[in-house]
């Protein structure tokens, strides 16, 4: 496939100049985006403010050695700069035996041109005030609520343009609408605060604004009340909104170049039981209006819809073409980049559902926990050791009973992966994203 346009025009020029000015090898990357967000709390608006902005990356390689110079000008002479300084700093960098750009076998030659990631309607200020107002104004209406730490509504637009000096050279848009509220419950002490959002590439996919705001009073309300439990080992289930947190920590175990640096728990792991039998996790770059779908990686590398956890099995670690070399593999197309050097990262990653239902996965614990929110970061990525601070509620009998919070989870990652229990919910909505899990004999301790 053969792409024009003013991006890869601008690129083209920056690539002849770094050229000719000693650079062996280079790649480039343009990076355009425009968005437009407003906040309102109280029924005011609070914020409105509108931006635009490109930004250029050059990346140039004498020899082993490699260095980077970006920009925001673009015009003839802001290019010739940064070509000249990108040369003059590799001729002085140190030799790193893994710098390169991709493996030519592995470019993208053709990608898809459906994956549906833009959305041509660009809303205007007064829209999207009305949207967060109308956010909200629903949330607040519901009673039991006492005050709003406010609703926001956005638009974005981007465009990424990729060349490398070995043929490459290509480009996609995509846009994204989000609408969110925050709301607060209770008095003094007792008050209690949740939240609810929704992002979509297309505007037709974003859930109601009014249905937004009442989801956040809801959670919010229920959450009154809050108390603590005594330590023990418990069966515990997190909501979709949290479970994705675990399939995160996965991806930061897989990544190739934490596994290259050896400061993976999972670096030893390639090829073995990772979850129990029948789990699968798949990454997908090129699910139709993903929020992480793109046709091909920051290298230019094609990309393709892969299941990294096959039936319990880790099959793959996630890869750029520095961390492949490092670990004598081929880039598993997972470049991740801005205009800095490329780094592996997942696309549109998720649990594949189970079968059984989110109503039979609470329904057969009598003593448990479910967990909402999470937080803070206690995970040990050399370890796998997982100890986190969370809020939810205590299971009795098969049901939600009472709000709890204040409490720690804790446990390592490697017995959790294998204890998890999917159910059959899962929704897109994130960039990693899960259905409800379930997973027994994990520690619990109160405030």
């Amino acid at each position: 496939m053969t792409q024009t346009g003013p991006s890869l025009d601008i690129l083209a020029r920056l690539l002849d100049l770094a050229k000719r000015a000693g650079a062996e090898n280079a790649d480039a990357v343009l990076l355009e985006n425009a968005s437009l967000g407003v906040s309102c709390r109280l029924g005011q608006m609070e914020d409105l403010e509108r931006s635009e902005g490109r930004d250029v990356g050059l990346r140039v390689l004498i020899g082993r050695k490699q260095a980077i110079v970006s920009g925001s000008d673009v015009a003839p002479m802001a290019l010739e700069l940064i070509a000249q300084r990108a040369v003059d700093m590799a001729r002085y960098a140190p030799e790193d035996p893994f710098a390169g750009l991709a493996d030519p076998a592995l470019l993208a030659k053709n990608w898809p041109d459906n994956l549906d990631m833009i959305d041509n309607s660009e809303p205007g200020a007064e829209e999207l005030i009305e949207q967060a107002r109308a956010t909200e104004d629903a949330a607040r209406a519901v009673s039991g609520i006492t005050n709003s730490e406010g609703a926001s509504a956005s638009w974005s637009r981007g465009r990424i343009a990729i060349a490398t000096s070995h043929g490459f050279a290509g480009s996609y848009e995509n846009t994204s609408f989000a609408v969110g509220v925050s709301v607060l419950a209770g008095e003094g002490t007792a008050m209690e605060r949740d939240y609810e959002y929704d992002s979509a590439r297309h505007r037709s996919d974003l859930a109601d604004p009014a249905d937004i705001g009442r989801r956040a009073a809801e959670r919010t309300i229920r959450r009154l009340g809050a108390r603590s439990v005594k330590p023990r080992k418990v069966p515990v289930v997190y909501d979709p909104r949290v479970s994705g947190g675990l399939l995160g920590h996965l991806t930061g175990a897989i990544s190739g170049s934490a596994v290259a640096r050896g400061t993976s728990f999972l670096k030893n792991s390639l090829g073995e039981m990772i979850f129990a039998p029948g789990i699968n996790v798949i990454d997908d770059p090129l699910r139709p209006r993903g929020q992480r779908s793109k046709p091909f990686d920051g290298e230019g590398v094609a990309t393709r819809r892969q299941n990294i956890i096959d039936d319990g099995r880790l099959t793959t670690w996630m890869l750029d073409s520095a961390s492949a070399r490092q670990l004598n593999l081929a880039s598993t197309g997972h470049a991740s980049r801005g205009v800095g050097l490329p780094a592996p990262g997942p696309t549109n990653f998720y649990m594949a559902p189970g079968k059984v239902s989110v109503k039979d996965l609470i329904g057969a614990i009598d003593d448990g926990f479910y967990v909402t929110e999470m937080i803070g970061m206690g995970v040990n990525g050399v370890t796998g050791d997982y100890s986190r601070g969370a809020s939810g509620f205590w299971i009795e009998k098969g049901e939600l009973a009472y709000p709890v919070s204040g409490l720690t989870l804790a446990g390592n990652l490697r017995d959790m992966y294998k204890a998890i229990i999917p159910a059959d919910d899962l929704v897109f909505k994130y960039g990693v994203n899960a259905p409800t899990m379930r997973i027994d004999g994990m520690t619990i301790a109160g405030s």
